[in-house]
């Protein structure tokens, strides 16, 4: 509009603003742009809090903590233990001595994570991620390191009739995630895909359980079976496989059976029972209900006795008892 729309007298005239729009608009664009344009609460790094904020990992399994951090530009991002302000990691780059310890990173990814290989307990406490910022920013992670242990229900030691099924269940305790397998060994032949048969091993992971079922077990059955998780230690049972019968205490592992046999005349228990049996036998033999205490001066308390049969009784019996 311009340049058509005047005479050409005026031209010169009507170009002014057109020119002037533009020296405006270059100076807007090319030059300078003060310091506080940018300085909004979108372009400052902020943190994508859908990380998971506390973790637990077990011994031996490599820990992972996740932050993500948007808009970060060119600012760094470093991983400190807390308990210590130890700095672990700026950037992808490590700061201790424990190579343990790695920052992970994918260019041009919001997320830095680090990565903590074959952690143990007294790694267990808070971690932080923090922005080089002013002032910095940062977000505490809590990391749980426990001991996984896999257990065999029922007792160490197992009898089993021969002809009677084998049946052993074991579960992978405090374990984060489910296995990825668990296997059952006969010494250290494995017995998932043994050629015998009769053997059925049942695995259900999101339960973190297996069961090993055996047919019919004869005494070759007889040994040590493991049960060992993919993330967890393993645990063991001694199983035994006797022809005929045997006694009830053993077929259920009762070790208090062992508390019912007769103590030795030369154990200590069996001094002192005596010795008490003995004491309340002579006061029993020596009382009655009439009877009191006197007090002689050769410091020594005395009875003055009276006969009665029903004491005498109470006495054998506690005699009786003791023994």
């Amino acid at each position: 509009m311009w340049t058509t729309d005047c005479p050409g007298a005026l031209k010169a005239i009507c170009l002014v603003p057109l020119w002037l729009l533009l020296i405006l608009d270059c100076g807007t664009v090319g030059g300078e742009v003060p310091p506080h344009y940018w300085e909004t609460p979108y372009s400052q790094p902020y943190f994508d809090n859908s990380s998971r904020r506390e973790v637990t990992a077990t011994v031996g399994q490599a820990a992972l903590l996740h932050c993500r951090v948007r808009n970060l530009g060119d600012r760094a991002v470093s991983w400190i233990r807390k308990r210590d302000l130890h700095i672990l990691t700026v950037g992808i780059l490590t700061y201790t001595n424990d190579q343990r310890f790695q920052s992970l990173h994918s260019e041009g990814s919001d997320e830095w994570t680090l990565r903590i290989s074959s952690p143990q307990p007294r790694d267990s406490g808070t971690y932080e991620c923090q922005v080089s910022t002013e002032p910095k920013i940062s977000q505490g992670f809590r990391l749980n390191v426990v001991v996984s242990r896999a257990k065999i229900l029922g007792n160490a030691e197992l009898f089993i009739k021969s002809g009677s099924d084998i049946n052993l269940t074991c579960l992978a305790m405090q374990s984060p995630v489910p296995p990825s397998f668990i296997y059952w060994y006969k010494g250290k032949r494995v017995m998932n895909y043994s050629q015998r048969g009769g053997i059925n091993v049942i695995t259900e992971r999101s339960t973190r359980t297996s069961k090993l079922l055996i047919a019919k077990a004869t005494p070759a059955d007889s040994g040590n079976y493991t049960c060992s998780p993919s993330s967890s230690d393993a645990a063991s049972v001694v199983v035994h496989v006797i022809n005929g019968e045997h006694p009830a205490a053993m077929q259920h592992g009762n070790s208090s059976a062992s508390c019912l046999r007769p103590l030795s005349a030369t154990s200590v228990p069996f001094v002192l029972a005596t010795w008490m049996s003995m004491t309340v036998a002579s006061v029993a033999w020596n009382s009655n209900l009439n009877g009191n205490w006197k007090w002689s001066p050769d410091w020594r308390w005395h009875w003055n006795p009276k006969w009665n049969w029903s004491n005498l009784a109470a006495g054998l019996v506690g005699l009786w008892s003791w023994s």
